[in-house]
């Protein structure tokens, strides 16, 4: 049921605070946001590196890695292969160089390879906007498939990753225990209309404002509406 699309309340917790206004919400993080860096993948995009195959792979490397290695080890391989036929032309070990500082590269270079192969054989060298396939493809799970659907394709998916799930908890928008439960709670809870972009906001405002450890609450510009939950130290 799609009923939180403009503000809710958090019962009974910190009386003090107004309730939560998402539109506001998401208007004030936009302007916050803007010193620091972007969300990788729409980063990618806007570098013109847009297609399902990029975003696809790109987001892979993502994975269990720090934007700030994954995001020039993506530009490597692609600046030296970037189609799927021109990524089956490198060895194992060329790929895996490529992306060495990525965590999991020994898997992920294989994985790459893969998908390149199907990508060629089974789709004539383009990825169609099909989350079926996606997550059929080796080592591609839900928010992989999810992000590149609403990146590459402009298709109302969620990608959910650590940021977007510990924020939305945060503000009590959700109350979930994974990520993974936390996408299925924002299916069912979030306007579509901010399904893409819920990542491209809470990513960078997850890693640089509302942080894991000492979140900087003092001068985060929902502190007057955000329950804070699970926060007990803050900047």
């Amino acid at each position: 049921m799609n009923n939180c699309g403009k503000g809710f309340a958090f019962d009974g917790y910190m009386p003090d605070k107004i309730p939560f206004d998402l539109d506001v919400a998401f208007e004030r993080i936009e302007d916050a946001i803007a010193p620091y860096p972007k969300a990788a993948l729409f980063q990618l995009k806007e570098d013109g590196y847009s297609s399902v195959f990029e975003q696809l792979i790109a987001c892979l490397l993502s994975i269990r890695t720090y934007d700030e290695i994954a995001f020039p080890a993506t530009i490597r391989l692609f600046e030296r292969a970037r189609t799927p036929a021109q990524i089956l032309e490198l060895s194992l070990a060329e790929v895996d160089a490529l992306i060495k500082p990525c965590t999991y590269h020994e898997n992920k270079a294989p994985q790459i390879l893969a998908i390149a192969k199907r990508t060629v054989e089974e789709f004539g060298g383009e990825l169609p906007c099909d989350r079926d396939v996606l997550v059929s493809l080796h080592g591609i799970g839900p928010k992989c498939a999810n992000l590149t659907l609403g990146i590459a394709c402009g298709l109302p998916f969620i990608g959910v990753d650590i940021h977007v799930h510990r924020v939305t908890n945060r503000w009590a928008y959700v109350q979930t225990k994974t990520p993974e439960k936390t996408m299925v709670a924002l299916e069912n809870k979030l306007p579509r209309e901010h399904w893409v972009d819920i990542n491209r906001l809470l990513v960078p405002f997850g890693k640089h404002i509302c942080t894991g450890d000492l979140p900087k609450c003092s001068t985060c510009p929902l502190l007057e509406m955000c329950p804070q939950i699970g926060v007990s130290k803050h900047r």
